[in-house]
């Protein structure tokens, strides 16, 4: 319905989205006001939105100076969470191309193999991978968490989808020119396809980042730990003060905030990608 110039029902529309975003953001607004109250303050009713008395320099401080190797579960995550993501995307691309856009006999048969492992719940499969990782030594180091999480069936069912949209002439074009295969993927298929490798890019660190099970198995040194085992031993520790929870909790989602932010243009474009096939 359109009165003047505007749009009644968009308008009503925007509001309603805008009220939900408003709900969804509830409760990592009270976790970051938390964060900066004394603990006196944290449950207190009704709820102080705006903290009346600042703590946050002793709350941030204890988090990340205080007993707890913060900084070092801190930096254990962000090296296996960036090269899982690395290992992925590039394993995950290669397949999705090599399932596309080279012919061989047997691809789809291989293909839909590939898909059925991923019918195989992760919990059945915890312990042959123990078995394999404590034989092999990669048990107990975060290079096996870095292969554990490099190969990804959704993954490369994802980037199949976008590679068979791509039209067959531009490999015909680049191998008429001499190209290989190497060249034809680095070169002119990567980049078209670039939004929606960003965009599973954003979702492997985002997976990789909150992985808690994984670490749990595989980890056994606190000096390997990961963030999210770090949090719950600072929970062990820490358990009666919830503003110093809450500013750990806060300092965890920090870089996921700023990867989606900067990646979030690269991930409406995906969307729109794969919106768009003919």
């Amino acid at each position: 319905m359109r009165i003047g110039n505007l749009d009644w029902g968009k308008a009503i529309i925007t509001l309603i989205m805008a009220l939900l975003g408003i709900v969804f953001l509830l409760p990592f607004i009270w976790m970051l006001s938390a964060s900066l109250k004394p603990e006196a303050d944290v449950f207190k009713y009704p709820i102080e939105w705006i903290p009346q008395t600042w703590r946050a320099a002793f709350n941030y401080h204890s988090v990340w100076f205080g007993k707890a190797n913060f900084t070092l579960y801190y930096w254990n995550s962000i090296k296996v969470t960036a090269l899982t993501t690395l290992l992925s995307v590039a394993v995950s691309s290669m397949a999705a191309y090599g399932f596309t856009k080279i012919r061989f006999p047997g691809r789809n048969a291989l293909f839909v193999l590939v898909l059925a492992t991923y019918m195989i719940p992760a919990e059945a499969t915890l312990v042959p991978l123990f078995i394999i990782f404590r034989s092999t030594g990669l048990y107990d180091t975060h290079l096996g968490l870095i292969l554990l999480g490099g190969f990804s069936v959704l993954g490369t069912f994802l980037l199949r989808q976008f590679f068979a949209s791509l039209s067959n002439e531009y490999i015909e074009s680049a191998q008429i020119d001499g190209a290989g295969h190497i060249r034809i993927f680095l070169s002119i298929l990567f980049p078209l396809v670039r939004p929606a490798i960003a965009t599973y890019a954003i979702l492997r660190f985002i997976w990789t980042w909150n992985d808690f099970q994984t670490p749990l198995v595989f980890l056994n040194s606190k000096t390997l730990y990961t963030l999210q085992l770090g949090m719950n031993a600072f929970a062990d520790r820490n358990g009666a003060f919830y503003s110093l929870i809450m500013a750990a909790s806060v300092s965890a989602i920090v870089p996921l905030l700023v990867v989606f932010i900067l990646g979030q243009k690269q991930v409406i474009e995906g969307i729109s990608l794969g919106g768009v096939k003919g």
